[in-house]
């Protein structure tokens, strides 16, 4: 638990300095529909300090703005190697169990794959999304979403980043989803761009459902598994879309939460990430967002129903076949965004 003597000074804080402090609050740094809403609410509840969200749809989004000195970010949710990457420059601040007692709730595995920088957060896979209603067949395959029937030219989403948006390809590849070099690289670029005709966005699904000249047209996105909860949610329908994990493995991830060294309000910042990451609010956002946590008590506080989801816990045999994120080269990542604009250009002059 937090000590006493860290209490009581949080407390002065808010007594002292109410105006300031409610008139700032603290600014969180987060993909939409990210966070159950009560959550937030509880913690303002207690502290009477406001959290605004500020939203991002891309891993590349949030990186430009958490490397922004003037961006004002107090929490950020980033990806593990975001979390440690900018953990190693100094822009997100060091995480234990004497500034983070929450801690204790994780493995030490899953600890260890936010660095040092951040509380492990939600994590899941990446696959494919489809409208039920518009795709007769469940996907089963990468190929699917690559290669893909004729009838869904022009209705598909792809992804905008230079690290998930090369995930089906190169695990179609077999290779690492991690791959550095130029010969691979270009391999998976005539992969995406025999795909292209068929896509009709590289914005994030969750971004693209929302626009009303777009969304109705998506039938089939690369997403992360819970995205469909949230697209339901959008689209007022609660079974339209559906997630399927590709036979041939996928992407496992983590996202961290941390808190940014330059806050100004770095033990209130604290407080709400011990908040967010304790065992009944993890447990609470589990249930919320559908998605899998890595908090050891919260899962035990989960319905059978959600533990036993395969859509939620992924099978034994989908997870072996599943590859975690490195740090990629510079070389690499200047590649991948080259790529990736080209094919949003041509996207543009269709």
């Amino acid at each position: 638990m937090r000590s006493n003597l860290i209490s009581a000074t949080l407390s002065l804080t808010v007594l002292l300095c109410p105006q300031a402090i409610r008139a700032e609050g603290l600014n969180l740094l987060i993909w939409e529909s990210y966070i159950d809403q009560a959550i937030l609410a509880d913690w303002t509840a207690r502290t009477g300090v406001e959290v605004r969200q500020t939203y991002y749809d891309s891993g590349d989004a949030r990186d430009e703005v958490l490397s922004d000195p003037n961006s004002g970010v107090d929490l950020v949710v980033t990806g593990e190697n975001g979390a440690k990457l900018f953990g190693d420059r100094g822009i997100l601040s060091t995480l234990s169990t004497e500034n983070a007692p929450s801690l204790v709730q994780y493995d030490q595995s899953w600890i260890n794959r936010c660095g040092g920088y951040g509380v492990p957060y939600l994590w899941g896979t990446m696959g494919i999304l489809y409208r039920s209603d518009m795709v007769p067949m469940t996907p089963t395959s990468w190929l699917d979403l690559m290669q893909p029937a004729e009838a869904l030219r022009g209705h598909i989403a792809m992804y905008q980043d230079h690290n998930e948006a090369f995930v089906p390809a190169l695990v179609l590849l077999g290779k690492s989803v991690n791959s550095n070099d130029n010969e691979t690289l270009k391999q998976a670029y005539q992969l995406m761009k025999a795909q292209a005709p068929f896509v009709l966005t590289y914005d994030y699904i969750v971004t693209s459902i929302q626009n009303p000249e777009v969304g109705p047209q998506v039938q089939m996105a690369l997403g992360y598994s819970g995205d469909q909860h949230t697209l339901n949610g959008k689209v007022g329908n609660g079974g339209q879309w559906r997630y399927a994990m590709p036979k041939e493995g996928t992407l496992s991830w983590l996202d961290c939460l941390s808190v940014t060294d330059r806050s100004q309000h770095k033990d209130l910042a604290l407080d709400l990430l011990d908040h967010i990451a304790s065992a009944a609010s993890a447990a609470r956002n589990a249930m919320s967002l559908n998605m899998p946590t890595a908090n050891r008590e919260a899962l035990a506080r989960l319905p059978e129903s959600i533990r036993n989801n395969p859509e939620i816990y992924p099978a034994p045999e989908i997870m072996a076949k599943s590859q975690y994120q490195q740090e990629l080269t510079v070389p690499s990542v200047q590649a991948r965004r080259r790529i990736i604009n080209s094919l949003v250009q041509f996207r543009d002059t269709r």
